[in-house]
C-alpha cells in the first residue's frame, strides 16, 4: 500500500514537470513564426537561430517526460488492469515517435536558411517561402500525434475509474479530454476548415487532464492500511 502511495506521488511529481515542460515549450517560449510572411518568418530564424534550435531541444525533452511518465503510471496500474496498461503505455509510445518525427521537420528551415553553396538555384525568396511551407506542414501534422494524446486517456481513464485508490469522477475528466482531443484531431484531418472552430469549442474539455496530476502531486493513492496481524498469546 505504501508502494502505491509512492508510485502515486511520483507519476504526479513527473506529470507536473511535464505539464510545465510543455506549457512553456507549447505556449510561452518565443514564437518566431510570422504567419503569411516568409521574408519575416526567415529574419527571425537566422537571427535567434540558437532559441529556435533550443525550442526543438525542448519539444524532444518533452516527449521522453512523456515516455517516463506512462511508464511510472503503468507500474501504478498494472495490477489493476494490465491489458488497459499497457494499452495505455502503447498509445502513448505510438504517439511520441509520430511527435518526433513531426518535430524532425522544424531542422528542414535552419537547412533552407543556411546559405549552402548547393542552395544558390534558389531565390532568397524562394528558400524563404521553403522555409515558412515546411513549417506550416508541421503546423498541420501535429493533429496526428494529437489523436494519440487523446487515445491514451481512455485506458488511463477507465484504470482511474476502476482502481479504487482514486476518485472516479477524475477518471471521467480523462475521458471527457480524451474525447475532445479526439474530436479536434480528427477534424484537423478530415475538416481542416472547421479546425479553429471545434478546437475553440473543445479547449475547456482539455483541463479535464489537469486536475489528477494536482491529485496524484498532492494527495497520491487513498489507500487502505493493512490491517494489523492478530497475536495470541498462549
Amino acid at each position: 500500500m505504501n508502494s502505491t502511495k509512492a508510485t502515486a506521488h511520483k507519476a504526479g511529481v513527473i506529470y507536473f514537470l511535464f505539464m510545465i515542460v510543455a506549457i512553456v515549450g507549447e505556449f510561452l517560449f518565443p514564437d518566431l513564426v510570422v504567419s503569411g510572411d516568409a521574408a519575416a518568418t526567415a529574419q527571425n530564424i537566422t537571427a535567434a537561430e540558437l532559441t529556435y534550435r533550443i525550442g526543438i531541444l525542448l519539444g524532444f525533452v518533452t516527449h521522453i517526460i512523456f515516455i517516463i511518465l506512462v511508464v511510472v503510471l503503468y507500474r501504478l496500474f498494472r495490477d489493476v488492469d494490465q491489458s488497459h496498461a499497457l494499452l495505455m503505455v502503447l498509445f502513448v509510445s505510438v504517439g511520441v515517435a509520430v511527435a518526433l518525427g513531426n518535430l524532425l521537420t522544424k531542422f528542414a528551415p535552419l537547412t533552407f536558411l543556411s546559405g549552402a553553396d548547393y542552395l544558390s538555384v534558389f531565390t532568397k525568396p524562394q528558400l524563404d517561402a521553403l522555409a515558412l511551407e515546411s513549417l506550416g506542414f508541421r503546423s498541420s501534422g501535429t493533429a496526428f500525434p494529437m489523436v494519440f494524446w487523446g487515445l491514451w486517456l481512455f485506458p488511463f481513464g477507465i484504470l482511474v475509474i476502476k482502481s479504487g485508490f482514486l476518485p472516479r469522477l477524475l477518471g471521467v475528466l480523462l475521458l471527457v479530454a480524451g474525447l475532445a482531443y479526439v474530436t479536434s484531431a480528427v477534424t484537423s484531418i478530415v475538416l481542416p476548415e472547421y479546425r479553429l472552430a471545434v478546437s475553440r469549442f473543445m479547449m475547456p474539455l482539455y483541463f479535464g487532464e489537469v486536475p489528477i496530476i494536482f491529485w496524484l502531486l498532492i494527495k497520491g493513492a487513498t489507500v487502505s492500511p493493512e490491517p494489523a496481524p492478530s497475536s495470541h498469546v498462549s
